[in-house]
């Protein structure tokens, strides 16, 4: 799971300079289209990072909770799942 998180904080650490790139594109008055593109991928970047997290929720959490037999701890993390499933692909 710790590596799962640091690899989540990398990949967080290079969509914040991709951010950074595209501010610098914006204030140097880039083709739209290019400054599209740069988003685009800072959306996949960031959908790559919840998978990782979602992942940890489902190994960790989830897992724990049917390690430890808690009927009611189970449901509650189950719900919790389908509700950001949900979300994720809104």
């Amino acid at each position: 799971m710790k590596h799962n998180r640091q690899k989540a904080l990398a990949r967080l650490k290079r969509i914040e300079g991709q951010v950074r790139g595209i501010q610098k594109m914006l204030e140097e008055d880039r083709y739209c289209v290019d400054v599209l593109t740069q988003t685009m991928a800072v959306r996949s970047a960031l959908r790559g990072v919840e998978r990782i997290i979602l992942q940890d929720h489902a190994d960790a959490c989830i897992e724990h909770a049917i390690a430890h037999q808690d009927a009611e701890d189970q449901r509650q993390k189950f719900r919790e799942l389908i509700d950001i499933l949900n979300k994720f692909g809104s």
